[in-house]
């Protein structure tokens, strides 16, 4: 079932990543050649890169698909966030991907797009969706790890591949979906730790 909040400060996150992003694909293709992960790029110390390189798009259809997903995403567990816990584990999940990849991935040199972060989105979404008590939250944790998981054995759909005018990344979306547990894994901590010094106290 879709929630759909309308207060301002829940809106405010996506709508600005959106205008960022559509504003960014206006500029083509003066931003990819100053903004996209570019790995020889990076070793220039361009480090910029590393975050906005999730902001830009192959062609006019990557920029509508990631743009469906951010509102799809947003229609889901939007109730979350507000606009700067939204825009901290957005720019957190670019980063851990974008960052993985230069790691672990170097024979990829050059990545744009928000699929790696909003694959991390979701599996944070889901989490939420779990620590509220909603049993669908596990099976949208199934159902992503699944996806990432058939990517990595399987690759991704050429049909995705010829509409974005690119291959797909795989490796960006295990790395947002890595990023995102890590944090998970960061949130239940840090509410363990109140949990013990409220008890304490």
């Amino acid at each position: 079932m879709l929630n759909l909040p309308i207060a301002p400060r829940l809106l405010a996150g996506p709508i600005i990543l959106l205008i960022l992003c559509w504003g960014l694909f206006l500029l083509e293709p003066s931003s990819s050649e100053l903004l996209a992960y570019d790995r020889n790029m990076l070793e220039q110390w361009q480090l910029w890169r590393l975050i906005s390189g999730n902001l830009l798009h192959t062609n006019f259809n990557h920029l509508l698909l990631n743009s469906a997903g951010l509102i799809l995403l947003w229609a889901l567990h939007g109730q979350y966030f507000n606009a700067k816990p939204y825009l901290t584990f957005m720019a957190v999940l670019c980063l851990g991907t974008t960052v993985s990849i230069y790691c672990f991935s170097p024979e990829l040199r050059w990545y744009v797009g928000l699929s790696g972060a909003l694959h991390g989105l979701f599996l944070l979404g889901a989490y939420f969706d779990i620590n509220h008590g909603l049993k669908s939250g596990w099976l949208l944790v199934i159902g992503i790890v699944a996806k990432v998981a058939h990517e990595q054995f399987y690759g991704a759909s050429d049909d995705i591949a010829q509409l974005i005018g690119a291959n797909v990344a795989i490796d960006a979306h295990l790395y947002g979906c890595v990023t995102a547990t890590l944090l998970i894994l960061i949130l239940r901590l840090y509410a363990q730790i109140n949990k013990t010094t409220r008890l304490d106290s």
